[in-house]
């Protein structure tokens, strides 16, 4: 229950650290079925940041991602933590260099799951799947073999 709650108030001290000065400024809100995609990539995935900047240090940032069924992300490992929230379908995540479909764990809607800056994870779905994260820029993703197409979440690496 410890890291659930631990989870739960990074993502409010993400909120506030970015609250609005009233209660209608800024409000934002939408369901699986609006969120404005802003990137696809050639795989079927899309990303789309809802709020915050991922490119500046230490400033929080909240994104969209949605997996097609059967797409999988090669291993890679982000610059900082990830919270993962499920809010559609069902992802399957598994750590290590190899992709391993067998060995990855399934988180179905309603799940979260908290991916440690660095570490090497693969992903991906068999069913559609929409995830919320939450993070703290400056965001990068570091794939292990750089000649398989990334996925439209965050930028590469340079």
């Amino acid at each position: 229950m410890k890291p659930i709650r631990s989870a739960l108030l990074a993502l409010s001290a993400c909120a506030l650290a970015s609250a609005p000065t009233s209660a209608e400024e800024g409000q934002q809100g939408m369901t699986a079925a609006s969120i404005p995609w802003q990137r696809a990539a050639p795989n079927g995935t899309k990303f789309s940041l809802l709020e915050g900047a991922r490119d500046q240090p230490g400033m929080p940032f909240t994104y969209a991602f949605f997996i097609p069924a059967g797409t999988w992300d090669a291993p890679h490992w982000h610059s900082t933590s990830a919270r993962v929230f499920v809010a559609q379908g069902t992802l399957r995540i598994g750590y290590g260099n190899t992709l391993d479909r067998q060995a990855a764990m399934a988180y179905p809607a309603g799940s979260f799951v908290l991916v440690p800056a660095g570490a090497v994870h693969f992903d991906g779905a068999d069913e559609e799947t929409i995830i919320y994260g939450v993070a703290t820029g400056a965001w990068s993703t570091t794939y292990l073999d750089n000649s398989r197409p990334a996925s439209a979440g965050t930028p590469l690496s340079r």
